[in-house]
């Protein structure tokens, strides 16, 4: 299993960028794939993520900002990011995990132990 992140860069405060991640090799049919993010001097944070019933959920710190979906067919998972601000700027890793127990679940306790991790995307916003 592979995944790759692209779309990562610097941006104004206020400003967009949409993340991508390629996944190939991924062939389970009940999962859970999403965004993590560590900002600098934190712990690695969930952002979003959503699971094979379409379920998504969410950090309270970006609800209404970001949007998560995936594209089955190209095996591709996508993080829509509106209104950055400078709090945002982390690097920023996909993930993804064969737990049946749903997007809340995979977000809140697979910081560190989801099955597949991307390399990251650094994301900086400035103000």
């Amino acid at each position: 299993v592979k995944l790759v992140e692209s779309g990562g860069g610097s941006v104004q405060s206020g400003g967009s960028l949409r993340l991508s991640c390629r996944i190939s090799g991924f062939t389970d049919t009940t999962y859970s794939m999403g965004w993590f993010r560590q900002r600098p001097g934190k712990e690695r944070e969930g952002v979003a993520a959503i699971d094979h019933e379409g379920t998504t959920s969410y950090a309270d710190s970006v609800k209404g900002r970001f949007t998560i979906s995936q594209d089955n067919a190209n095996q591709a998972l996508y993080l829509q990011m509106n209104s950055l601000q400078p709090e945002d700027t982390a690097m920023y890793y996909c993930a993804a995990d064969r737990s049946p127990w749903g997007a809340t679940w995979f977000l809140t306790y697979r910081q560190r132990l989801a099955d597949y991790w991307g390399h990251g995307t650094q994301v900086t916003v400035s103000s």
